[in-house]
């Protein structure tokens, strides 16, 4: 069945040889992932309207670095962050609960689980976790003014079902990702 595929099997050799690089070519490596997700997540700031379309694309150089390795992925994350805070601080609020907390998630998955359905629902764990936190801990309506930041079980519920379907789609995109830039990333 489809959601019990094992599908991390795919990835393990290349984070064997991953880990044999170097410190250095890590670091640039993870610097050029954070490079890139932070120009993709400000996106929305720059070009409004298709800005918004491009932005959650910042998740696949999260997820592709979290793929390889757990911490380096953890540095992106947080480099991604530090660029944003310094360039672009009105994306600060979205990328650190929503669209880096995927990428870690999905990334962290790959690690850790075999079938498809447990990464998908770590991913969702993560992306959910991130969206209710800052709906209703921060009280940011990340929503718009659709979900109220009053708890509601009905729009957690929504929120749960939804990161579920994103988290799915992002599963599938970063495999293929992986799969097409495999070569570039490992250098073999």
């Amino acid at each position: 069945m489809y959601f019990f595929k094992t599908i991390s099997e795919q990835i393990k050799p290349a984070q064997t040889d991953f880990s044999k690089k170097s410190k250095t070519n890590l670091l640039v490596l993870a610097a050029l992932f954070a490079s890139i997700a932070e120009i993709l997540q400000s996106a929305g700031g720059f070009l409004p309207g298709i800005g918004y379309f491009i932005s959650p694309f910042a998740t696949a150089p999260i997820l592709l670095c979290s793929m390889l390795s757990v911490p380096l992925g953890g540095i992106t994350y947080f480099l991604t962050i530090l660029l944003l805070l310094i360039l672009v601080p009105s994306e600060l609020i979205v990328f650190p609960f929503a669209t880096g907390l995927l990428g870690l998630g999905i990334g962290g998955g790959f690690h850790f689980f075999k079938k498809r359905i447990a990464i998908i629902s770590s991913g969702a764990i993560f992306l959910a976790a991130g969206i209710l936190t800052l709906l209703y801990g921060i009280k940011f309506p990340v929503l718009g003014p659709a979900v109220s930041s009053s708890f509601s079980f009905l729009a957690s519920s929504g929120i749960l079902l939804f990161s579920f379907i994103y988290a799915w789609i992002w599963v599938d995109l970063g495999l293929f990702l992986f799969n097409r830039l495999k070569k570039f990333i490992i250098g073999s």
